[in-house]
């Protein structure tokens, strides 16, 4: 889906996917994010996304008034996960709503895993 806007001056429209990638680099940027995760559906399992396709662990959703981005991401572990996704929350609403100037609805963020080093 592509999202648009119009004005009289004409038309924009924005793919899904470039919204998904500004989403991921901010995420990437929050202290406690080891990276975006996907997750296989036939057996489960859960992938750390290299940075060049982290947009994948990112699903947009369009909706009448704005927009609802899902984020699967893995965690740092000895985080305080509970901030670590507040704090997604908060930057990639705050960035999609000043970058692309569309208003965004939620921000879900799952936690699909946690890295241990």
């Amino acid at each position: 889906m592509i999202l648009k806007t119009n004005s009289e001056l004409g038309e924009v429209s924005i793919a899904n996917g470039v919204v998904a990638e500004i989403a991921g680099a901010v995420a990437m940027k929050c202290c406690g994010v080891v990276g975006m995760a996907s997750r296989n559906k036939k057996d489960g399992i859960v992938n750390l996304l290299k940075s060049e396709s982290m947009s994948k662990g990112i699903n947009i959703s369009i909706e009448e008034d704005g927009v609802v981005v899902e984020i699967h991401m893995i965690a740092e572990y000895g985080t305080n996960i509970n901030e670590v996704c507040k704090s997604i929350v908060n930057n990639v609403r705050y960035a999609i709503e000043n970058e692309v100037g569309i208003k965004v609805n939620k921000v879900n963020v799952r936690v699909e895993g946690v890295r241990v080093e």
